[in-house]
């Protein structure tokens, strides 16, 4: 099996497998007062310092939730329920992942004023596209890091220093899905208020995920009841998961430079061998993150494509995973050609694939071409 379908879900290392068994052996609530209790809330604290210092944040603004979808959701409701009195106009971006679209547009169905900004000719979303557009009246900017179905990587530290500089009020939120821990950077050069975080896109598990709230920005929680982190995400935490989602990053942040070179030098190897052939198109340039591959075979649909990759034991997926086979919009939207929008498969590695991986994936884009064409 060879797999290529990372940005979806990555396989969960033996760092976080590990955490998660002795993760359930620390059964104790961790809001109980008793020893077994403070013994997990311990877990649970080591586990947000890991986290806090991967981002160079305070601990206290590290929140643990169950994925970055809900932490997204929790932003954007709440700095509306928040703010939403005396702002009323979001700024986002068309190419936005799901997570934050779709809260954005039940926001606006009752009564927010939303400005999605397009890229432009050249398939960039620059800082000037997105601050013209902010004023006294900008509750929210949400822009993500890495685009998760082609790789773009949009410029979002320049963008929130820019909204900050004309409305220091409003707040910058972050979808860091497909960067956090592939690409270097602290919170502090990100610029950005709050970030939304997944476990299961670094080789944790899924059903866990982070939010980072910075101190001072008031933002109203999704779920009430017990009181749990801080009052901002009530619910038992899950100590098993939370503790394997911080063994996976004391695990990647040492190497995340390393892995990056790695994994661009797969990149490199495969479009190298893709380039100049007929009918065969690479979506990602060389500015986006080497981790996500978007190409595209003329004339063959992606989902042909893709079940004959899966037939040569090869997974990839063709868009984001989210959308389960629906035609994305994102891809017109950076500029992509309409002859290869039905045709587009994306490819998204990790530093554990290989050389012979790419090769085999190669062989038999290839040969899938040359076959299905001839079906088609």
């Amino acid at each position: 099996m060879i797999y290529l379908d990372n940005a979806a879900t990555t396989r969960v290392c033996e760092e976080a497998k590990n955490a998660a068994l002795q993760g359930f052996e620390t059964f104790g609530n961790p809001s109980s007062l008793h020893h077994l209790g403070v013994v997990a809330e311990g877990v649970i604290d080591e586990a947000r310092g890991v986290l806090a210092g991967s981002l160079g944040v305070k601990e206290k603004e590290v929140f643990f939730t169950s994925c970055a979808t809900e932490s997204s959701n929790t932003v954007i409701f709440g700095a509306a329920r928040a703010y939403g009195k005396r702002r009323k106009k979001i700024i986002t971006t068309t190419i936005e992942h799901p997570s934050v679209a779709e809260p954005i547009r039940v926001l606006e169905e009752q009564g927010f004023e939303v400005v999605r900004v397009s890229p432009g000719e050249d398939g960039k979303i620059t800082p000037e596209s997105i601050t013209r557009h902010v004023d006294k009246n900008t509750l929210l900017v949400s822009v993500m890091y890495v685009n998760n179905e082609t790789g773009y990587i949009l410029p979002a530290d320049k963008i929130f220093k820019a909204v900050k500089r004309i409305s220091p009020e409003t707040v910058c939120h972050c979808d860091c899905v497909q960067s956090f821990m592939k690409l270097p950077f602290k919170v502090k050069e990100l610029g950005a208020d709050c970030i939304s975080l997944s476990g299961h896109k670094l080789h944790a598990p899924k059903g866990v995920g982070a939010l980072y709230i910075r101190s001072g920005v008031r933002i109203l929680p999704l779920l009430c009841g017990g009181g749990q982190e801080s009052g901002q995400r009530s619910g038992t935490e899950n100590v098993s998961l939370i503790s394997a989602l911080a063994a996976a990053v004391k695990r990647l942040e040492p190497t995340i430079m390393q892995r990056y070179e790695t994994v661009a030098a797969l990149k490199k190897r495969l479009t190298d061998r893709l380039a100049g052939r007929e009918g065969i198109h690479i979506n990602s340039g060389d500015d986006c993150s080497p981790y996500v591959i978007s190409i595209a075979a003329e004339r063959i649909k992606s989902e042909t494509m893709l079940h004959f990759l899966e037939s040569k034991g090869i997974y990839v997926s063709s868009g984001s995973a989210c959308s389960k086979g629906k035609k994305s919009g994102v891809l017109s939207e950076l500029k992509v050609a309409d002859k290869y929008l039905d045709s587009t498969i994306r490819v998204s590695l990790c530093a554990e694939n290989t050389e012979e991986d790419i090769d085999a994936f190669v062989q038999a884009f290839i040969e899938g071409q040359e076959s299905l064409a001839k079906i088609r």
